[in-house]
């Protein structure tokens, strides 16, 4: 990837500086590699920051707008600053495809034009494919594999990802006035779509169980994917994923209803996974394939 030394520092300063988790978790890459995924992360964490701006609508939607007409220029090697020149030498050197990056600012248009509040469940679907499965989509190409399984990799983990996220951040949304919940589970279990109501209905857990079967659907479907796909290239998506599923367990051992309490994975667990994965590799070689039993 034909990036300069300065750009790829200054985008891992990005990632480094928003002290998340996901920049240690792409040490595992090689450099190069790595240095794509912060760009990538970086474009994300831009374009999410403009949507959930408080300032006006009429001044978030141009912002995204801009940011469209920076990725069309991608392809063409136009960049104005390190995140998108980073993009524009990984997407020459990955095959980063334009369709994907403009699908992540859809999303974050949907969250910036109007508060979700208990979509449908093909508005959920589509919503968590703009905003999850499409990075997913660019992620597999930093890694190495942009194969048809690698994005099927990316349409069921993206999912997983997400609908967990949202799970986990019921309590947090509705303080935004959001209800990432769909409709048709809210009506079944007989929970108000107002998002402060839905706090207190007696049947929230009842509205979060499909949400969670659902995700462990896709776990399920992620994991048989990443068994078509280039060992190598799927080791960060194997580890990202054994993480999230454990943070989907432990929101049901809390009691999916309990969203005023704050969950965490325990730290040992952590460390059993890591250790796990770890193994596996040394066991398999550099990004290599984890045995059975370094799958959770």
């Amino acid at each position: 990837m034909n990036a300069a030394p300065s750009d790829i520092a200054a985008v891992e300063a990005i990632v480094r500086a928003a002290g998340t988790s996901f920049y240690r978790g792409m040490r595992i890459l090689p450099p190069e590699r790595r240095a794509a995924m912060y760009a990538i992360y970086a474009f994300c964490r831009a374009v999410d920051d403009i949507a959930d701006d408080p300032g006006p609508l009429a001044e978030r939607l141009p912002a995204l707008e801009a940011w469209r007409a920076r990725v069309a220029g991608l392809g063409r090697g136009e960049a104005d600053d390190p995140v998108t020149r980073v993009l524009a030498a990984a997407s020459a050197s990955y095959g980063l495809r334009e369709a994907d990056f403009l699908a992540v600012i859809d999303g974050m248009a949907m969250d910036a034009e109007a508060a979700i509040v208990a979509p449908d469940l093909a508005t959920l679907d589509l919503y968590c494919d703009r905003v999850a499965a499409a990075v997913g989509r660019l992620s597999v190409r930093a890694f190495g594999d942009a194969s048809p399984a690698a994005d099927a990799v990316a349409h069921a983990l993206g999912r997983a990802l997400q609908l967990t996220n949202i799970l986990r951040d019921v309590a947090e949304d509705a303080a935004r006035g959001r209800l990432y919940l769909p409709r048709e589970f809210l009506d079944a279990a007989g929970v108000p779509a107002d998002p402060a109501a839905a706090l207190r209905a007696p049947g929230l857990a009842a509205a979060c169980e499909p949400v969670a079967r659902m995700a462990e659907g896709y776990f399920a479907a992620a994991f048989a994917a990443m068994r078509q796909c280039d060992k190598r290239a799927m080791a960060p998506a194997r580890l990202m994923a054994a993480g999230y599923r454990e943070i989907l367990r432990a929101l049901r051992r809390r009691g999916l209803g309990r969203v005023g309490v704050p969950v965490a994975v325990p730290k040992w667990r952590k460390l059993l996974l890591a250790g796990r994965f770890l193994l596996a590799r040394g066991q398999a070689g550099r990004f290599g394939e984890p045995g059975p039993a370094a799958l959770p």
